[in-house]
């Protein structure tokens, strides 16, 4: 599933006087490493956090479409790795989680917001973007409650940071308290919002674990589409065709 987020360039970073060809030195020679054995998805990650503090992002204006394509082709490159007879397996233990997961995070999210006083919209978003599949499930669903922009960048902002701290935390914990590769897997697929997030710390603990993680999480992406279609009607959107169509157009267009 891919993500949609507008981005607007950002002009301050730490390192102001670096010029544009250098940044996109920095840029190409982060990504180079990234592609070698040695770089770990937690690594990674820190290294596109520090590269966009420093230096800023040579190509932000790219970055959306970049982003839906990769994660698009990484998708399918897993779906080669993977064994057939298995990955049905794991598919059909982890639909029972799935369901009863993500119909008691909406539940307790509702509640939630209520107790912490949060606005109604904001409070949806995060506990679909939590329930579902992260950013994927909040820009799916932005329209068809016709979110405002602050309140999409508060969601957006609790998923991915939760996504952060879950790739390196997870696998530690899963270690400790001595989970199988079947369990950790189902653990991921559940527990963690996006699905390159879901991949990275999966792929750390095993080829089983991000076999399962893998195809429990990309079938608990398919929720988006009931759930975008119940916002309608929770949020009392009149313009319910409309909606519909951004979310085919979401899901269908590349």
């Amino acid at each position: 599933m891919h993500t949609q987020i507008t981005s607007v360039p950002l002009k301050s970073n730490l390192l102001p006087n670096v010029n544009d060809n250098t940044r996109k030195v920095i840029f190409i020679l982060g990504i180079a490493l990234c592609l070698t054995p040695f770089i770990t998805p937690a690594i990674a990650l820190l290294m596109g956090l520090a590269i966009a503090q420093l230096t800023g992002h040579p190509y932000l204006h790219l970055n959306h479409q970049a982003t839906n394509l990769l994660l698009q082709i990484s998708v399918v490159g897993l779906g080669f790795g993977m064994n057939v007879h298995s990955a049905m397996q794991a598919g059909k233990e982890g639909v029972l989680f799935t369901i009863a997961s993500i119909t008691g995070t909406l539940i307790f999210g509702k509640l939630m917001g209520k107790w912490l006083n949060i606005e109604k919209k904001t409070s949806f978003l995060i506990s679909s973007g939590t329930a579902i599949c992260g950013g994927s499930a909040i820009a799916a669903i932005s329209p068809a409650i016709k979110a405002e922009e602050k309140q999409i960048s508060v969601a957006l902002g609790c998923v991915f940071i939760l996504n952060s701290i879950a790739l390196f935390i997870f696998p530690v914990m899963g270690h400790y308290f001595n989970l199988s590769q079947t369990q950790f897997g189902l653990w991921c697929a559940i527990a963690i919002h996006d699905t390159s997030s879901v991949v990275g710390a999966a792929s750390k603990y095993g080829a089983q674990a991000l076999e399962v993680a893998t195809t429990v999480k990309l079938a608990r992406a398919l929720w988006i589409i009931p759930v975008a279609f119940m916002s309608t009607f929770l949020f009392k959107n009149k313009s319910k065709r409309s909606a519909s169509h951004t979310l085919l157009g979401y899901l269908f267009w590349p």
